[in-house]
């Protein structure tokens, strides 16, 4: 995202200073809040179905395509009680006895999943050659083996196979973030940090969850989110990584799992390191306490996605920081606008949401990452 830094500081003071504006000035001095009027009921824009639900991300995928016009019609999935569950959430869509009855009807254009990440990419290949768009949590591809078959059918069918990268394209402090790098309010980026750490939380997890064959490794899964801000935030097209490690420090019960990487990151736009973990402490009162920093040649933007530990409630919070002072930015009201673009390019077969090739090039990313990571033990 570079950006001539034109009217910078004309566009962040307007921001921070209109009554219309979701933003506040610095630790506690002042917080101006954007009420939003409540959207109209309007007829759904797209119809679109579920296949497979092993992790709960898929309620976000739902709620982002729901927000932009989409019409949930079918849902199949092999876990009854999962399948229960998700039903009783959305009475509506009727389930489907077999993937084939989703992707036989014609009428659904967008078919989205949270399927088993290995089953994700297979899956996605073969919605995109019954002619509908795909929609995967992440990772969304776990080999490169799949990622070139990925590649191969998107470019083939022309359909869309995007990845829902949500701490970016849901979370409303990173989305505020995008705009005001933007407007140059911070210069030219220089360097992106993202750290991912996660709570563990044992007892509930699947037998997938600790099978590196099925997830992928933890920079294919969890760093897939901080790969895709690094391009995003400095605008590279281009990427490798330097270097990578991963290691299983805390979990020898699970002895091909892994609880610790980072990486290095170099593009043609920027710099980028990444740290992931699952030493998330049962003392914090969220799953994680995630956070990126965004580095400029005038300044410098840190969110706090998930909490601020220095007492503001709620998650999305974003501080700034120039040459003139510091800031704090309350973005509750930020709009999302992920589920809205896809469903237009859906539509109109357009890619505002997010490039097919920067989509597949963080994936890309990760899995280099993960394979170099592994080849250095």
């Amino acid at each position: 995202m570079r950006h001539d830094a034109i009217d910078r500081r004309g566009f962040v003071m307007g921001a921070l200073g209109s009554a219309a504006a979701a933003a506040g000035l610095h630790a506690g001095v002042r917080e101006d809040r954007v009420r939003t009027r409540p959207q109209e009921a309007r007829p759904p824009r797209i119809r679109f179905a579920v296949i497979g639900i092993d992790h709960p991300h898929i309620y976000g995928q739902v709620a982002a395509v729901e927000r932009g016009g989409g019409e949930l019609v079918s849902v199949h999935a092999q876990d009854p009680a999962l399948l229960a569950e998700f039903a009783k959430r959305f009475p509506r869509a009727t389930v489907a006895r077999e993937e084939a009855e989703v992707l036989g009807d014609p009428s659904i254009q967008l078919v989205l999943s949270s399927i088993v990440p290995d089953q994700r990419a297979p899956l996605g290949v073969r919605v995109m050659r019954h002619g509908k768009d795909y929609m995967s949590d992440k990772p969304g591809i776990t080999t490169l083996g799949q990622l070139a078959e990925v590649r191969r059918a998107q470019a083939e069918t022309k359909r869309i196979y995007s990845i829902m990268y949500s701490e970016r394209l849901e979370n409303r402090a990173t989305v505020r973030a995008s705009e005001l790098v933007a407007a140059g309010a911070i210069g030219r980026v220089v360097q992106t940090i993202g750290l991912g750490p996660h709570r563990i939380s044992l007892n509930t997890r699947p037998a997938w969850f600790w099978d590196k064959a099925r997830f992928g490794g933890i920079l294919c899964d969890i760093a897939s989110h901080q790969a895709d801000q690094f391009l995003f935030f400095t605008g590279s097209t281009e990427a490798e990584v330097v270097a990578a490690q991963v290691a299983n420090v805390n979990h020898p019960q699970h002895p091909g799992f892994e609880d610790f990487g980072d990486m290095l990151l170099r593009g043609d736009g920027g710099r980028g390191y990444v740290r992931v973990d699952w030493f998330t402490p049962d003392g914090l009162a969220t799953w994680g306490d995630g956070r990126l920093t965004v580095l400029g040649t005038d300044g410098f933007i840190e969110i706090r996605k998930n909490i601020d530990i220095a007492g503001r409630p709620g998650d999305s919070h974003l501080f700034l920081v120039d040459h003139k002072e510091t800031r704090y930015i309350d973005c509750r009201d930020q709009a999302l606008p992920y589920g809205a673009q896809l469903v237009d390019d859906v539509l109109n077969r357009t890619e505002t949401a997010m490039p097919q090739a920067h989509c597949l090039l963080a994936a890309e990313l990760v899995l280099r990452a993960q394979q170099q990571a592994a080849q250095r033990g």
